[in-house]
């Protein structure tokens, strides 16, 4: 598996390289989404920019790596989903669950809108 995790401060991005999300590397996807999230990771996006297909399993491995930012009260989010991949997670319905956007600049934007939205939420409570 070709995939790049570049760990910033409030998040990490996962950059798959393979242009198939199938049986063949969604164990190792799943894997490094496990590790990043045991590691202390909250916040994770997942360029997905490269992707040109993707099976079941590699929408399972998305579910996990979704479960696990849930868990922590992080956020999962998508981005750079190919015509193929989207028609896929639209028809699968996982559209409503997940966070999906187009770009990856739109991704971080998201990742840091959440991040103070919490803090406010916080702060708010704390009066």
């Amino acid at each position: 598996m070709q995939a790049e995790s570049i760990q910033k401060d409030q998040y990490t991005i996962v950059k798959l390289a393979n242009e198939k999300l199938d049986a063949t590397i969604s164990g190792e996807v799943k894997a490094t989404f496990i590790t990043g999230f045991h590691d202390g990771e909250k916040n994770m996006i997942f360029d997905m920019s490269q992707v040109r297909y993707c099976d079941s399993s590699g929408l399972s491995s998305i579910l996990v790596g979704n479960r696990l930012a849930m868990d922590k009260d992080g956020s999962f989010i998508l981005c750079g989903l190919s015509d193929h991949v989207a028609k896929l997670i639209h028809i699968s319905q996982l559209d409503t669950v997940l966070s999906i956007v187009p770009t990856l600049e739109e991704a971080v934007d998201l990742v840091l809108f959440n991040e103070i939205e919490k803090q406010l939420r916080a702060d708010s409570q704390e009066d």
